[in-house]
């Protein structure tokens, strides 16, 4: 089944939100960084709809999973790409869906392995709970609730969709 949700107007709300957020920290010139895959093509409409000219960066986490010895490696890892230095500067990290924390603490420590960043503001499209460890998202399009047995997949780029689905067993 598709969700209801309306993606393009999260997106609108969530860039009124960061630019403000923005505005409060003073930070100038962030470099916007997509967890892939959805987190990169979320991160590519917010990249245009801040009017950024900057390229964004890429990061596939795979290799910094901590699970990684448990489940093994995704067949279509793929190298990660910042196309621009982190250390010093003020990165907006963006994933598509939050629950646990152990992606964004992957992409963190991965993060850190490029340099070391001035400040991490982490923006989210949908927000599960259930968190593992203590990573709060400064920017969220829609906070959810699911059935133990449903999960949520971005699906997209082109056209972008949430799909909520029940788990069969």
């Amino acid at each position: 089944m598709t969700s209801e949700i309306n993606i393009e107007q999260l997106l609108d709300e969530m860039t009124i939100k960061l630019q403000a957020l923005l505005r409060q920290r003073e930070i100038v010139d962030p470099c916007l960084v997509g967890i892939r895959t959805g987190g990169v093509w979320l991160a590519e409409l917010l990249r245009k709809k801040m009017s950024m000219s900057e390229a964004l960066g890429e990061l596939d986490i795979s290799f910094y999973r901590d699970d990684f010895t448990r489940v093994g490696l995704n067949p279509t890892v793929k190298p990660s790409r910042l196309p621009f230095e982190t250390d010093g500067r003020h990165v907006i990290l963006i994933d598509d869906v939050i629950m646990s924390g152990r992606t964004i603490r992957a992409a963190m420590n991965e993060l850190f392995d490029y340099g070391r960043p001035a400040s991490i503001t982490l923006v989210t499209l949908i927000d599960l709970g259930g968190r593992e460890l203590p990573v709060q998202a400064d920017v969220v399009g829609k906070k959810l609730e699911l059935a133990r047995d449903q999960r949520v997949k971005l699906k997209g780029p082109q056209p972008l969709t949430l799909e909520v689905s029940t788990k069969v067993n």
